[in-house]
């Protein structure tokens, strides 16, 4: 196994290391579906969300770590870069470890979105984005190592890179306000 320098794997061994049985994928989900569903980027209320995947408290590196996450998470979200990158395994890791960590990564998207956003009303396009990333999280064993499962693959990535963008924008960016409409006399 290729040892990969990774900010995932980073993220997987410093989990690992502490015990914590989850993964860098789910909590990134989790961080960016609650970011966009309109929880703020306070840090004290995404370390208590974030500890529900925990077994036990987290240690202190791993807090720190999630705050810089959050950090790195805000300054996506809120900058003029609209890109988002996932914390998910790099490409030279086997299909089938990525496709299981993009899976956890929607499961903890709509896990936090869910959290946050409650009975929020959601345009059709939100909610599309949100049926999809279920599709997706149910999806990882139909990738196999080839190149359509490659492109496959590629292709949800960029999706997933800007669907989340979406829900941010409907559920968090206050909406311009609309022209006033010309009154017919």
């Amino acid at each position: 196994m290729p040892t990969q320098n990774s900010p995932y794997s980073a993220f997987a061994t410093l989990l690992a290391s502490s015990g914590q049985p989850v993964s860098p994928a789910e909590l990134h989900g989790l961080l960016l579906g609650r970011s966009c569903a309109g929880a703020g980027f306070e840090a004290d209320a995404w370390l208590v969300d974030a500890a529900d995947l925990f077994t036990t408290e987290p240690a202190d590196n791993i807090r720190a770590a999630l705050i810089g996450l959050q950090e790195m998470v805000k300054a996506e979200l809120t900058g003029d870069d609209i890109a988002v990158v996932l914390l998910l395994p790099s490409d030279d890791a086997p299909l089938a470890d990525r496709a299981a960590a993009m899976g956890q990564w929607c499961q903890g998207f709509l896990a936090g979105f869910g959290l946050t956003a409650r009975d929020a009303a959601l345009s059709s396009e939100a909610m599309e984005v949100l049926q999809d990333l279920a599709a997706i999280a149910q999806v990882q064993e139909a990738l196999e190592e080839s190149e359509d499962g490659e492109n496959d693959y590629m292709e949800v990535m960029e999706y997933l890179r800007v669907a989340p963008l979406l829900l941010f924008t409907e559920c968090v960016k206050p909406a311009a306000p609309a022209a006033p409409k010309p009154s017919l006399h």
